[in-house]
């Protein structure tokens, strides 16, 4: 195959793979918690042209291959929704949440209580506390979540406040090592070790919308498919021009 359909069919397999990305992204502009993906793009060389006559840096041909994605864990907006269980986390922290597959770790602070009276995530998932998972009585109302993640309520007529746990908050070295596992749950990367997070602080009342800034998505997501187009026009010149060579070619008299 020539050199100038490899190097465009590789350009367009990546545009393809950009635009995965850049649609899962869309997808979750109102996913709460939601950390975008970007892509990693970078030059492939390679030797192709071996007569004397292309001489120097004609001999490289550049390849483009995308290297992966990594993760945009920039914090999105804060939104208030005065639902006492909702908490936001300012920070790089995240919470802990008991999942049949182990603990996993989450943004995502729309918490509620479930039938057993356990503080458990929109998926079900129990919140991890310091001491394990954080149990509410039927007796209690008033929650109130201090920055530092303390829960403490009022018991039934008394007035004095009862403590009910502290929501466990942790953080990574190297956070771009977390895997992302659907749900809007993370699983903690091989070498990765979640540690207590004592400087991100808790906004009872808020949820954290995703850094998604969906016009820029969509910008993008233009412009991957007009460069796909027109490599697709380019790839179709080239060989259309192949083609009109080969016919005038059979025409010259042997």
């Amino acid at each position: 195959m020539a050199n100038e359909l490899l190097v465009g069919l590789s350009r367009q397999l990546t545009l393809e793979r950009q635009m995965d990305v850049v649609a899962n992204n869309v997808a979750n502009v109102n996913t709460t918690g939601y950390k975008a993906d970007r892509s990693l793009f970078e030059e492939f060389l390679n030797s192709r042209a071996h007569e004397d006559n292309f001489a120097g840096a004609d001999r490289r041909i550049s390849f483009v291959q995308d290297r992966g994605t990594f993760k945009d864990f920039a914090q999105g907006a804060s939104e208030q929704t005065k639902n006492p269980l909702d908490v936001a986390i300012d920070g790089r922290g995240f919470l802990v949440v008991q999942t049949p597959a182990g603990e996993r770790y989450t943004r995502d602070g729309g918490l509620q209580i479930n039938n057993q009276g356990q503080l458990v995530t929109a998926s079900g998932n129990p919140v991890l506390g310091t001491s394990g998972p954080i149990v509410f009585q039927p007796t209690d109302h008033d929650i109130s979540i201090a920055a530092d993640g303390n829960i403490t309520v009022l018991e039934g007529v008394n007035r004095i406040d009862s403590v009910r746990g502290k929501l466990r908050v942790v953080n990574f070295a190297d956070a771009q090592k977390l895997v992302k596992e659907g749900s809007n749950l993370y699983s903690a990367g091989p070498g990765t070790a979640a540690q207590p997070d004592i400087v991100s602080t808790v906004r009872q009342g808020f949820i954290e919308k995703s850094n998604v800034n969906s016009v820029a998505e969509m910008s993008r997501m233009i412009e991957v498919t007009r460069a796909y187009t027109q490599i697709s026009a380019m790839l179709q010149q080239q060989g259309d021009l192949r083609k009109t060579a080969l016919d005038k070619l059979a025409d010259v008299p042997a």
